[in-house]
């Protein structure tokens, strides 16, 4: 792990959530709008994770998570602030092309089937990422200005300057870790395409 790193990826808050109580191991990701490339990569191996709360929605999670959902809306960040709380490093990620075999996914992600269907089909390559990560709680969280450059519909932030990573835990222990992507990994099958850059 990076003693110090400045990058990080927005999520949906609700799957921060999960992420920090170790009910989730992974990210589906299609991209933002704003997108350095016309498709989305795993540009960084280590990075905080961005809680962003206006476009998830009751109809994107999954009914197992709309008591969280609907606890996280209520209480969203002072205006103009981020919380950075977790850190992840990504174990592996490669690029699923059909449906079906993410829909074997379910239960592993806070997402509803209809949100993981939308993802997958939206824009002109059906598909998604599936990002496999091992996340850490910081010690303290991090509050930061959100910086007008941080807006918009990106997926990665190049935050204003380095934070530190001394004193993270990891959420899962190793034993866990390791289960849960055997899990994973035995459901969905082998990558359609790895990603390079991950």
């Amino acid at each position: 792990m990076l003693d110090k790193n400045h990058f990080a990826l927005k999520e949906w808050a609700v799957t921060l959530k999960a992420l920090s109580g170790g009910r989730q191991a992974l990210l589906l990701r299609k991209g933002g709008l704003i997108e350095k490339t016309a498709r989305f990569t795993v540009e960084h191996s280590e990075f905080f994770i961005y809680p962003t709360y206006l476009h998830q929605q009751r109809k994107g999670t999954s009914p197992a998570w709309t008591v969280e959902l609907e606890q996280i809306m209520a209480s969203p960040p002072l205006e103009n602030q981020v919380v950075l709380s977790h850190y992840a490093v990504v174990h592996d990620a490669f690029r699923i092309a059909g449906l079906d075999r993410l829909r074997t996914l379910a239960g592993h992600h806070c997402l509803s089937d209809e949100e993981v269907q939308r993802r997958f089909s939206y824009g002109k390559t059906p598909g998604l990422h599936l990002i496999l990560l091992r996340v850490f709680r910081l010690p303290e969280p991090f509050r930061l200005s959100v910086r007008p450059r941080y807006a918009g519909c990106r997926s990665w932030v190049n935050l204003e300057e380095d934070l530190p990573t001394a004193g993270c835990r990891p959420v899962l222990d190793d034993a866990a870790f390791d289960r849960e992507v055997c899990r994973i990994l035995t459901r969905v099958g082998p990558p359609d395409e790895p990603d390079p850059s991950a």
